[in-house]
């Protein structure tokens, strides 16, 4: 028998004012508590269950878990409904509870349609932290969808309606006696009523689901049985961003071993990086007591190193300079001595000593060829043309050569300098070159 409207209970201590849901376990109500005069929540099993063959199991059951639910009030979560009394009205067990103002989780959605990203995952998180807590005691939600779920109006959530005894009747009904999670159950619940801690996980990220997408996610019944594919929730809402909608499909995924086997580690995968922006250099200083002294002195992590910067200009024209010599150079063919020329360059500009030995390697080489014959006189008379051709570039080239040497060195070591300035040459006398042999 359903309570009316008014009817009293232990001697006229709470006032029933209206039915606030009925499932297929049990009967809420809202009450009036009369000397402390604030509104509460009474939770009762259906009365025609005690008809059922496990009813005294069941009730213990009850009972259990909200002595349970009882001492988590002590130290109250602010995302867990408060349980402050449990008492017997003749053969009925009544849990009394907070009674939370606010709108659930599916009116919400129903009037502003999908919710944006932060704010759903907002709810979501802190729901999961209290769901986290509840596992602490061993007990298990199980019912975790939106309709569970109320909004505050300070924009907090609150979980309400524990599915406890739950498995005495089919797992599908909510406290509004409509079959309407089927949806956000597992489906080893619906079929067997599991009270595993990963069964929340689903849950909890299928009512994400929802209220990013505004739509119920396939049945998990449904895709086990017909292997009803579930849509992802960047098909219907391309704006979720790829670390929900993975966080989402694993959290629901099909077989419980293949989830989060908690709610921490299903939170973790929510969590978005922070990138932090690192102040300017002159801003990044800190400060450690030294070995001798008791005052902070100051010093820079690695992070404050000067930014590496490049001569583009002066490389620029270090590259067209030795365009020029290669193009005059081919003509004669002493390709290879301009080659040569380049790492004596090159050297010059970065590696004092090197250069040395750069000029001394090229010296060697026209020695050897003068001692060959005629035939290699002529080539270094034709080198010599070329090179007195070219010598306004090549100047041109060693000016620029010294400053991009310079700037080089401000952020590279000698031997890097020496990289990138025979890199530029050989890059003007292979250009230099393919013009000449084009042209």
């Amino acid at each position: 028998m359903v309570w009316a409207t008014g009817q009293k209970l232990q001697g006229g201590k709470y006032v029933i004012q209206g039915v606030l849901g009925q499932g297929g376990f049990g009967i809420t109500y809202k009450a009036r508590h009369v000397s402390l005069n604030h509104d509460v929540v009474i939770k009762t099993p259906n009365e025609y269950l005690q008809y059922e063959p496990d009813y005294h199991k069941y009730v213990a059951r009850f009972i259990e878990e909200a002595q349970i639910l009882a001492r988590l009030s002590r130290d109250p979560h602010p995302s867990i409904v408060g349980v402050h009394d449990l008492f017997q009205e003749k053969a009925i067990y009544c849990l009394v509870m907070n009674f939370v103002e606010g709108k659930n989780l599916f009116e919400l959605v129903r009037r502003r349609g999908a919710i944006p990203e932060a704010e759903a995952v907002r709810y979501i998180c802190q729901i999961g932290e209290a769901l986290a807590v509840v596992h602490q005691v061993g007990l298990t939600h199980r019912d975790a969808h939106p309709g569970n779920i109320l909004l505050r109006q300070n924009g907090k959530a609150v979980l309400i309606d524990f599915g406890i005894a739950k498995e005495l009747v089919p797992s599908t009904y909510t406290s509004t006696g409509a079959v309407g999670n089927e949806g956000f159950a597992p489906y080893e619940q619906v079929h067997r009523g599991s009270r595993e801690p990963n069964v929340d996980v689903h849950c909890l990220a299928a009512t994400l689901y929802y209220t990013l997408t505004g739509q119920c996610p396939t049945k998990g019944l449904d895709r086990k049985l017909y292997q009803q594919p579930l849509i992802e929730p960047r098909q219907i809402v391309p704006g979720i961003s790829k670390q929900v909608n993975r966080a989402i499909l694993k959290g629901m995924a099909l077989e419980p071993k293949k989830r989060p086997q908690s709610m921490q580690a299903w939170l973790k995968l929510l969590e978005i990086p922070t990138v932090l922006t690192p102040p300017p250099v002159h801003e990044q200083e800190f400060f450690r007591p030294s070995a001798n002294q008791t005052s902070r002195q100051p010093f820079r992590t690695a992070s404050t190193r000067k930014a590496r910067t490049i001569p583009w200009v002066r490389l620029t024209v270090i590259a067209g300079c030795y365009l020029g010599i290669g193009f005059f150079l081919v003509e004669v063919g002493a390709v290879a001595v301009a080659v040569l020329g380049a790492v004596a360059a090159a050297a010059a500009w970065a590696v004092p000593v090197a250069a040395a030995v750069a000029v001394a390697v090229l010296g060697a080489v026209a020695a050897a060829m003068a001692g060959a014959g005629a035939t290699a006189a002529v080539l270094l008379g034709a080198v010599a043309v070329a090179a007195a051709a070219a010598v306004p570039v090549a100047a041109a080239g060693a000016g620029a050569g010294a400053g991009a040497k310079e700037k080089l060195q401000e952020s590279f070591s000698k031997f890097h300098t020496f990289l990138i300035l025979l890199g530029t040459s050989w890059l003007g006398l292979g250009l230099g070159w393919l013009l000449g042999s084009i042209f």
